[in-house]
């Protein structure tokens, strides 16, 4: 799920693939680099239209991860703007299995990205709202500041969270705003449990072989190209083959069997995630078809 910084460097600099990563002026401390879309919403926060390309504005570096300037469907301008991302990004390092954690103080800060992937303002969280690493990989941080004021100082808009599973064969991108850098292909399919070492994820999103996503990118947005709405949040892949330790995942169906599938990588669906947020963007686990855990 995870390849330190220092890993990722080199597997770039051996194979020439990559960028400079723009994290000189990022301030906060965090677990090492983790693993592994953009989509616009329409002003004043509205349902976002159709997209001709994905590009990265509202997408987010953090000093170790990827992730997002998110909104839900029900989000209003004036509502306390939200970052998603890993729950194994968080700068607190990865949560056990089984442990969530909601609003947590934070003071964590993330670089916001304009279309052209150029680093246009420093956004600061107040507080983790929500994060886990169990049944999925998920970080979501409330900010100090709200859609519209960022809109108004920035013009760039949070992308909206999907609210419906995501359909094999969709076309995505992973966007990733640590490297500046996009992975086109498609939703191959889904693993019904996918394991990873002490963590065991549900319904994870498969993709297809094109996105050969590496250390830095956890934490993007996967989006669907036709709508430009987020359906996942990348967050790992099988490095080496192996089964079912860390950075090797495997996959577990109902009936127990496991396959490994080695260099094919993985995210974790977002559709449930806005029925667990009311009025103001407030986390509310109890509400009606909240499946998010609980702590």
């Amino acid at each position: 799920m995870n390849k330190p910084l220092l890993a990722a460097l080199a597997a770039l600099v051996i194979t020439g693939a990559g960028a400079v990563p723009a994290v000189a002026a990022q301030a906060d401390t965090a677990a090492p680099v983790a693993k592994r879309a953009v989509a616009k919403a329409a002003p004043a926060v509205q349902a976002a239209p159709a997209i001709q390309a994905v590009n990265f504005a509202g997408t987010v570096s953090l000093s170790n991860c990827s992730g997002s300037l998110v909104r839900f469907p029900n989000s209003e301008a004036d509502d306390p703007a939200l970052v998603m991302s890993n729950g194994h990004c968080l700068e607190t390092g990865f949560p056990a299995a089984g442990q969530v954690i909601v609003n947590q103080a934070s003071t964590r800060t993330f670089g916001l990205l304009n279309a052209s992937a150029t680093r246009v303002a420093t956004l600061r969280a107040s507080k983790i709202a929500y994060a886990t690493m169990t049944d999925t990989d998920v970080s979501i941080y409330q900010l100090t500041t709200t859609y519209a004021a960022i809109k108004s100082s920035y013009n760039i808009n949070p992308l909206t969270l999907n609210d419906t599973h995501p359909v094999a064969g969709t076309p995505i991108t992973v966007v990733s705003g640590y490297w500046k850098r996009t992975y086109a292909c498609n939703v191959d399919g889904f693993a019904y449990r996918l394991k990873e070492g002490a963590w065991t994820w549900k319904d994870s999103v498969r993709y297809t072989s094109a996105c050969q996503t590496i250390g830095g990118t956890s934490g993007s947005p996967v989006v669907d190209n036709a709508t430009g709405n987020v359906v996942a949040v990348n967050n790992t892949g099988n490095e080496d083959g192996g089964r079912c330790t860390d950075n090797n995942p495997c996959e577990v169906d109902a009936n127990g069997t496991v396959t490994v599938r080695e260099g094919i990588n993985y995210a974790q669906e977002t559709y449930q995630i806005p029925a667990c947020f009311g009025v103001d963007n407030k986390l509310d686990l109890s509400r009606s078809g909240c499946v998010l855990p609980k702590p």
